[in-house]
C-alpha cells in the first residue's frame, strides 16, 4: 500500500506553497494505493519509501510487487494485447490523444509533484509533463503513419511489399530523473503501434509512476481497454532481474547507468530479444574564437546546472579556444555566483537538490579526485549548509591528462579545458566513453560543417549554436558507443516496438522458382 504519513511535509519548503496532501489527492494517491497495476492495484511485496531531496523527510511508503504480483501483471499484459494489437492504429491514436488531455488537466499537479519527489524545479517539473503531453500528440499523428514499403520483384506477375506488426509486451525501465517524460516516450509510442507494455520505474520516484498511471488506468477503461499500460514497482533483484529473463517481453527499453546497461544488455542478447538502451552521457560543448558569448552562456548555464546537472544530457566538459578562454570562464564564474539554490518549489531558484546522500556523496568525491589529479575548483565545490540534499554548482579548470574527467558523475559538475585548434577539440570531446550529446558555438560555417561530418562528434545528438540539454520529441534520441545505441521518440524509432514482415504475392499462373531452378514435373 502507499501511505502519505502525517507530517511529512518539509519544512523548508515556502509556506505559500500549495499544500502536499491537496495535490496529491487530486492526482488520487491517497491510503491503500500500492505498487502494482494493470488496472488494478495491488502488492504483497516489501516496503519501499518515497524521501523528499529537497529535506529529506519521508514523503510516503509504497507496498511493493512481488514476484508472483508480476507474473499476475505480464498475465493480464499478455491477454490485452490480444485485443489491442487487433484494434486499428488509429483508434489506438484516439485512446493516446485522450490520455494527452488528461496528462493536461493534471499537468500542474504532476510538474508539482515531479518536483518534489525527484527535486528538479518547478517549471522544469512542468516541462518534463509537457514532454509527456507532446509525444502523445505526436504518437496521435504517429497512429496514421506507419507505413511500410513495396518493392518491385524480379518475378513476372509478382508483388512486394513489408508491413509491421505489434511486437508483443515491452518492459519499460525508467530512471529517477525524469520520473514521466521517458516512460512517455516509450509508451506512447508502443501503445499506437499495438503493443501493452509493464513500466518499471525507479525506486527513487513511485508516486509520479503510481500519479501516471492512475491517469492511464481511468483512460484506458473509460475505452474498454483495460492492461494495455501496467505498473510494477518492485526490487531489482525480484520483479528487475524477473523482467529481464522473462521470454514473454521481447523488447526491454531502459534508461539507466552504464553499469546497469550492460546487466539488462546481456541477460536480452542472452534469450535472442531485443534492448532499446538509453545510457550515460558525458556530455561536451565546443566554443571556437568566433562563438556568439550571448548564446554560449545561457546554454553552458542552463546544460550544466539544470536540473541540478541529473540529466543524461547534462553539460559536463567544456572545450573553449584559447583567445577566448580567460573571457569565457570569468562570465561563467560571475553567472554560477548569481545562481540561487533552494526549494525547487519557489518559482525564483534556479538549482534544486541532488537526488539522495548518496549522489552528494558521489560529487564529494569527485571533486576531491578532480583536485588531486591536478584540477583547479574555480568556482562552488561544497555542500550547502542547510537541510537536504543541496551543492554548489562547481566549475573545475582541467587539462586532458585527468582520468576524472572520463566518468559521469551526476552532479552539476563543469570541467573547463582549454584548447588550440578544433581538431584537438573534436579528438578530446570524443575521447570518452559515452556519445550521447554535443554540441558547438560557431559563427563559421567551416567549423560548423566539420563538427557536423564524418570527422567530428560521434555522438547520437550533435547540435550547433544550441546546448546538449532539451532534445526535441520529433528527433529520434539516443546515443552511441557506451550510452548503449538505443533510439527512443522522433522519426523513425517506432520501428524498434513493431516487428518487420517481408511479404510476396504471386498473382500470376506460373511459379518461377529463386536462383533459376526448375523441376520438371
Amino acid at each position: 500500500m502507499c501511505v502519505v504519513p502525517a507530517g511529512a511535509e518539509p519544512t523548508e519548503f515556502k509556506e505559500n506553497r500549495i499544500a502536499m496532501r491537496d495535490f496529491l489527492t487530486r492526482l488520487g494517491i491517497e491510503e491503500m494505493n500500492p505498487g502494482a497495476s494493470d488496472g488494478e492495484w495491488f502488492g504483497s511485496g516489501g516496503e519501499l519509501e518515497s524521501f523528499c531531496p529537497t529535506a529529506g523527510e519521508r514523503i510516503a511508503v509504497v507496498r511493493q510487487a512481488s514476484a508472483d504480483d508480476y507474473d499476475r501483471v505480464v498475465k493480464r499484459a499478455g491477454k490485452a494485447f490480444e485485443t489491442w494489437r487487433m484494434t486499428p492504429a488509429p483508434a489506438r491514436g484516439e485512446v493516446i490523444r485522450q490520455l494527452g488531455l488528461a496528462m493536461r488537466d493534471h499537468k500542474k499537479d504532476l510538474g508539482m509533484l515531479v518536483s518534489y519527489e525527484m527535486g528538479k524545479i518547478l517549471s522544469e517539473g512542468e516541462g518534463e509533463i509537457q514532454e509527456a503531453i507532446d509525444i502523445a500528440d505526436f504518437a496521435v499523428g504517429l497512429s496514421r503513419q506507419l507505413y511500410g514499403l513495396t518493392m518491385h520483384s524480379e518475378r513476372p506477375g509478382h508483388r512486394m511489399y513489408e508491413q509491421w506488426h505489434p511486437l508483443g509486451i515491452v518492459g519499460i525501465v525508467t530512471a529517477f530523473n525524469f520520473p514521466a517524460a521517458v516512460w512517455a516516450w516509450n509508451a506512447m509510442i508502443a501503445a499506437v503501434c499495438g503493443d501493452t507494455m509493464i513500466w518499471k520505474p525507479s525506486s527513487k520516484t513511485p508516486l509520479t509512476a503510481i500519479a501516471m498511471q492512475k491517469i492511464a488506468n481511468r483512460v484506458f477503461a473509460d475505452n474498454g481497454h483495460e492492461g494495455v499500460m501496467n505498473l510494477v514497482v518492485g526490487r531489482g533483484s525480484e520483479v528487475g532481474e524477473r523482467m529481464l529473463h522473462d521470454r514473454n517481453i521481447p523488447l526491454i527499453s531502459a534508461t539507466g547507468s552504464c553499469r546497469m546497461g550492460r546487466r539488462i544488455g546481456e541477460v536480452v542478447a542472452g534469450r535472442l530479444a531485443r534492448s532499446i538502451l538509453e545510457l550515460g552521457g558525458n556530455n561536451a560543448i565546443i566554443v571556437t574564437a568566433d562563438a556568439d558569448p550571448a548564446l554560449v552562456l545561457p546554454a553552458v548555464v542552463f546544460g550544466a546546472v539544470g536540473t541540478a546537472g541529473q540529466r543524461c544530457t547534462s553539460t559536463r566538459r567544456l572545450f573553449v579556444e584559447r583567445s577566448v578562454f580567460d573571457r569565457t570562464a570569468e562570465s561563467l564564474i560571475k553567472a554560477y555566483k548569481s545562481l540561487t539554490i533552494g526549494d525547487p518549489l519557489d518559482e525564483k531558484t534556479h538549482v534544486g537538490p541532488l537526488i539522495d546522500e548518496g549522489a552528494v556523496k558521489e560529487m564529494e568525491e569527485a571533486i576531491a579526485k578532480a583536485v588531486e589529479e591536478g584540477g583547479e575548483v574555480l568556482v562552488g565545490g561544497k555542500r550547502c549548509d542547510r537541510p537536504g540534499n543541496f551543492v554548489e554548482p562547481t566549475i573545475i579548470k582541467a587539462h586532458k591528462d585527468m582520468k576524472i574527467v572520463r566518468d559521469e558523475t551526476f552532479a552539476p559538475i563543469l570541467y573547463l579545458f582549454e584548447y588550440g585548434d578544433l581538431d584537438e577539440a573534436i579528438a578530446m570531446q570524443n575521447g570518452v566513453d559515452q556519445g550521447l550529446s554535443s554540441a558547438i558555438f560557431t559563427t563559421n560555417l567551416l567549423s560548423a560543417e566539420t563538427f557536423l561530418s564524418h570527422r567530428g562528434s560521434d555522438c547520437g545528438i550533435a547540435n550547433v549554436n544550441i546546448g546538449t540539454s532539451g532534445a526535441e520529441i520529433g528527433g529520434a534520441f539516443g546515443g552511441e558507443k557506451d550510452t548503449g545505441g538505443g533510439r527512443e521518440a522522433g522519426s523513425d524509432s517506432w520501428k524498434a516496438y513493431m516487428r518487420r514482415q517481408t511479404c510476396t504475392l504471386n498473382w500470376s499462373r506460373e511459379l518461377p522458382l529463386a536462383q533459376g531452378v526448375h523441376f520438371d514435373l
